[in-house]
């Protein structure tokens, strides 16, 4: 059986809503609006103190944005995935690559003719 006292249901010491007379004067702030390339508008809010970025990520599509509303900056280039063969290809000329080859096979093969074990 629960106690039918004359305690306040759901109420305890500091709860409630805190009016800005109990919390202070608020900090004086600054709305910014930074616009993407789709089009999205956000608004974001700083302090009057703070620093404005010039660039701030569209929380809707993820791209960057600008204050620019005519000029908005493009999306970044997303560069395919590339294979560690596709760096070494990058490096090496076809030859370099074949002269390398055939240096590591005369080892391979010298060694063999001296009776190392090689796995």
């Amino acid at each position: 059986m629960v106690g039918g006292g004359n305690a306040i249901r759901g109420s305890r010491i500091g709860s409630g809503p805190m009016g800005e007379a109990e919390r202070g004067e608020a900090a004086p702030r600054q709305s910014v609006t930074y616009y993407c390339s789709h089009d999205h508008r956000s608004v974001v809010t700083f302090s009057i103190e703070a620093t404005v970025p010039e660039s701030w990520d569209c929380p809707r599509c993820g791209l960057p944005a600008s204050m620019d509303q005519d000029n908005p900056p493009p999306a970044p280039k997303i560069e395919p995935y590339k294979t560690h063969l596709a760096y070494v290809k990058e490096r090496r000329s076809d030859k370099e690559a074949a002269d390398i080859l055939d240096e590591a096979l005369q080892l391979l093969r010298s060694r063999r003719k001296s009776g190392d074990i090689i796995f």
